[in-house]
């Protein structure tokens, strides 16, 4: 056999292992950008190559090793077909969920969204508290399209006497500015921290405002900023992908970051939307990223306060901020259990410790610390250790599976109704009330 035809088969024994795994795992968020025209290529693929090497002469003649190339490009199609089946039974059901549990768990979602209508048929039935607006969501659209998108969600939900939804962003300014353009495109708070003191607070006020302006125009209520991390020392960290806290962080120095980040949420509730801090514990001292890999604070918790947990605690006790909590395990607290579903973080150090008793949400359940792991047992924990909001951001698609966990949970009566009662009263109080 020439050497061409060799490697011929041999490519095309890898493309359709390759084409199989990624059908039966096409739920998964990493796949995301494979949906939609990636998948009607992959379903076209997976019919023509094995037409193709049928009518070459390898279902006949040229031995099983032939055949089981045939079967394995059979396997694509098959794989999607199962995926797609398991996706919509799963969402068929959540769907389906009877109103007296979708009125107990549905407040606790924030759910990113591409489809309009999907959006809309989760807040009639009470499965969602809101929505998720980010950059896939203004793509090539202007900003009044998304805010007339935006009013007819909350329009469907007062029709339905419900409360209005949620609506939350990240603006942070600098690198993370979903909605930017159409909103101005503000510099990141970090470059005020050469400023005098004075002017740090003045100026970090103003890009609140301004912030809170454009947010609400478009009917955004919520914004996921600022950042409390503080900056990490300059090593870099080859695998970080996607936190770059670095080039986010107001500043090392916990002093700095309280002020500005003060000012800052004053001026962003000054023009009617609400801030939300993030990432507690804090990912300046953390080398791994979330997005996709486990992560530890080994730091005693002397030390934490004093530094890293000074701004949450400042900001907390003197503004009306909610608080993110990032998947990062705290050694010293809960070791390997990330804050955002330890029960010995949320509601021993932060409300029992500290006595918050806001509103606490989790960082985006689809990252790899916690999707890639056993995400029913982190929305059950979460849920039992009195967080408030869950959120599904990046695959809003996974809203399902995450709906599915709290439910069957509920069902048998794993969840604690004591904590969902509590938590039901604060977000009343708060997120409910605005």
């Amino acid at each position: 056999m020439k050497i061409s035809k060799r490697i011929g088969i041999a490519l095309a024994w890898i493309v359709g292992l390759v084409l199989a795994f990624a059908a039966i795992n096409n739920n998964d968020p990493y796949l995301v950008p494979l949906r939609g025209v990636g998948n009607l290529l992959l379903v076209v693929t997976s019919i023509v190559v094995p037409v193709v090497l049928i009518r070459c002469g390898f279902w006949r003649g040229r031995g099983w090793a032939a055949r089981l190339l045939v079967a394995t490009w059979c396997l694509p199609l098959l794989g999607m077909l199962a995926s797609t089946a398991t996706f919509e039974l799963r969402k068929h059901r959540v769907l389906q969920t009877e109103p007296s549990l979708a009125r107990s768990l549905g407040p606790h979602f924030i759910v990113g969204y591409s489809s309009f209508d999907e959006a809309a048929r989760l807040a009639e039935k009470r499965l969602i508290a809101g929505i998720y607006v980010t950059q896939h969501n203004v793509a090539g659209r202007t900003a009044e399209a998304l805010k007339t998108e935006i009013a007819a969600l909350q329009e469907r939900r007062r029709i339905a006497g419900l409360p209005q939804l949620v609506v939350a962003t990240d603006q942070e300014g600098g690198i993370v500015s979903h909605l930017g353009p159409p909103l101005t495109r503000l510099p990141s708070l970090a470059a005020l921290e050469e400023l005098a003191p004075a002017e740090q607070k003045a100026k970090a006020e103003e890009y609140g405002r301004i912030h809170g302006r454009e947010l609400t125009s478009l009917g955004i209520n919520l914004n996921f900023a600022p950042v409390l991390d503080l900056r990490p020392e300059a090593r870099r960290n080859r695998f970080d992908f996607n936190t770059l806290i670095g080039r986010r962080a107001i500043s090392d120095d916990p002093a700095k970051v309280s002020a500005i980040a003060g000012a800052y949420i004053r001026g962003l509730e000054s023009a009617g939307v609400n801030a939300t801090v993030k990432h507690f514990p804090g990912l300046g001292r953390v080398r791994a990223d979330t997005h996709h890999f486990n992560a530890d604070l080994d730091t005693p918790v002397a030390d934490l306060e004093a530094t890293d947990w000074r701004p949450f605690r400042d900001v907390l006790s003197t503004t009306n901020t909610r608080l993110m909590v990032g998947h990062v395990a705290v050694s010293a607290v809960d070791p390997g259990r990330p804050a955002s579903h330890s029960k010995a973080v949320i509601d021993g150090l932060i409300r029992k410790t500290w006595n918050y008793q806001g509103i606490v949400m989790t960082d985006d359940l689809v990252m790899g610390a916690i999707y890639q792991h056993d995400v029913c047992t982190a929305v059950v924990e979460a849920l039992n250790a009195g967080v408030d909001l869950l959120l599904v951001a990046y695959d809003g698609a996974q809203f399902y599976r995450v709906f599915a966990c709290a439910s069957a949970a509920a069902r048998r009566g794993a969840l604690d109704t004591a904590m969902l009662r509590e938590s039901e009263v604060r977000l009343k109080r708060g997120l409910m009330a605005d």
